[in-house]
């Protein structure tokens, strides 16, 4: 079995990230893959708006139903800094025989060098580096780059129509739209 992680803030999750992902799917042939929301991302520290859990919520709501996607709860589930490489030691040992890759947007591959234990990730799985159009990923980081499509939403953006009362209709799936609203979040 073939699994990939594709981790972020996910503050909120949007059809960008949803694109991506099944876009990624489909090139490398994965079996699935598995979005982790970060609990606390180290070079974020107290800059989520919603809650480690909120934010899992939203991202089990986006992928319900879609076959290959999952919500890995490794890092939510797990107190203090989000560490990428604890999580593959974690999954690795609970589930051996699985082929493991991390998939990292060329601006987080930019920075895997500053990352916990980089050889670390290295040695449990394969690191493949997405891009966009016209974005070079830096060297030496990737096993393998793929292209993905550039989709222009961003969650900051979200955030903003949010909290001006606009709409987020088809920027992100329904059921999270209707999460946001329900549980008044980004309206500060």
């Amino acid at each position: 079995m073939r699994v990939a992680l594709l981790g972020g803030s996910f503050d909120p999750i949007h059809h960008g990230h949803l694109i991506v992902a099944m876009a990624l799917r489909e090139a490398l042939g994965l079996d699935q893959i598995r979005l982790v929301p970060a609990g606390e991302q180290p070079f974020k520290t107290g800059h989520h708006r919603a809650t480690a859990a909120q934010r899992a919520d939203m991202v089990r709501l986006a992928v319900a139903g879609e076959p290959g996607l999952t919500i890995e709860r490794a890092e939510v589930d797990r107190p203090g800094p989000s560490y990428t490489v604890e999580t593959l030691r974690v999954l690795a040992a609970a589930e051996p025989g699985v082929g493991w890759s991390i998939l990292l947007g060329a601006d987080a591959a930019r920075l895997f060098p500053t990352w916990r234990d980089p050889a670390g990730i290295k040695a449990l799985a394969e690191v493949v580096v997405f891009a966009r159009d016209g974005e070079a990923p830096p060297e030496g980081v990737a096993d393998r780059v793929v292209a993905v499509p550039r989709v222009d939403v961003s969650s900051t953006e979200i955030r903003a129509r949010v909290r001006a009362g606009r709409s987020i209709r088809f920027l992100v799936p329904d059921a999270v739209a209707g999460y946001i609203a329900t549980h008044g979040l980004y309206r500060d």
